[in-house]
């Protein structure tokens, strides 16, 4: 049978972690199809059907999913599941949200943070906070899983040429409403596709400080910026800059924190990088256990000095 993976996009059109999602679907074997879901979407559409590995694009264009919001579209996805071996998405909030919820409904199998495909039914998940990996054998039927995006390569923008079929809408459940949405606004990367990531943690001791040490760094090394769950909590950093298993799992060719003890779920987050380096007062700090390079100092005395020699 077919496999489907679920796109999320944004005002550019298909996010790069829907494109890995495609990648590990078709490891799978069989047609991949891809279902499109908004309003207003021919724009995108068109992109969507260059996408590589794909043979089909469902498009449902209509109101009620112009937000992404997951109660509207669960039922259009219980009504589709069946019809496929596997449902896919990529383990970003949006992901998250939206397959659990369907799974449930289905009473199908539900595996979460899928890092390898070892077969069609076969998977690979980190447990115990990226500690160990387990390997996971689904039963036969519909089985919905969540791919880690880092850890598979975003399918070529171009290349393909998928039909597309319109498809009818379920309609408005009424159970949310959409309020309002703010998007925060940088010229920096997005931080779970970037390529250098550096991050701080809460000794950087307020917002002000945190943007002022880190952003011009960031700026001379084209980075973008990540945060520790407490620097988040305490208000230093937004949301979307969380960086671990409970924020964002990243595998950037480096990554650089600078004050970051190296809490558990932290350390799951960046594992995947190519190269951890650290920066922290405390050699007894955890995160040197897993970084490359190590050096115990005053973040406020290195960032500046980093931040000065790369202007040279």
């Amino acid at each position: 049978m077919s496999i489907l993976v679920i796109a999320e996009i944004d005002s550019h059109g298909i996010k790069a972690a829907t494109r890995s999602a495609i990648t590990a679907a078709g490891q799978l074997g069989g047609d991949v199809h891809l279902l499109l879901t908004g309003s207003g979407l021919e724009g995108i559409a068109l992109q969507a059907k260059s996408i590589k590995g794909l043979s089909k694009i469902l498009l449902a264009d209509s109101a009620e999913y112009a937000h992404g919001i997951a109660e509207n579209l669960t039922p259009l996805l219980v009504k589709l599941a069946p019809g496929y071996s596997t449902v896919l998405a990529a383990a970003t909030s949006f992901g998250k949200n939206l397959l659990p919820r369907a799974a449930a409904l289905l009473d199908a199998a539900m595996v979460s943070e899928v890092t390898q495909i070892i077969g069609e039914r076969t998977f690979v998940r980190p447990i115990y906070a990226g500690n160990l990996n387990a390997t996971v054998a689904v039963p036969p039927g519909l089985a919905l899983i969540t791919v880690r995006p880092t850890v598979f390569e975003a399918a070529a923008e171009t290349g393909g040429d998928a039909a597309v079929e319109a498809i009818a809408a379920t309609g408005e459940l009424g159970k949310t409403q959409f309020i309002s949405r703010e998007l925060a606004v940088s010229d920096r990367p997005e931080l779970a596709t970037a390529k250098v990531v550096i991050s701080g943690g809460r000794s950087l001791g307020s917002k002000e400080i945190f943007h002022d040490t880190l952003a011009p760094l960031a700026a001379q090394l084209g980075a973008a910026i990540g945060a520790t769950r407490a620097a988040v909590d305490s208000g230093m950093a937004p949301n979307d800059a969380q960086v671990g298993q409970t924020g964002t799992v990243i595998a950037p060719d480096l990554y650089i924190a600078f004050g970051v003890s190296g809490a558990a779920q932290h350390v799951g987050g960046i594992k995947d990088a190519k190269v951890i380096v650290a920066v922290n007062h405390d050699a007894e700090a955890p995160i040197f256990k897993v970084a490359d390079y190590g050096l115990v100092a005053d973040l406020f005395d290195v960032v500046p000095e980093l931040t000065a020699a790369l202007k040279q």
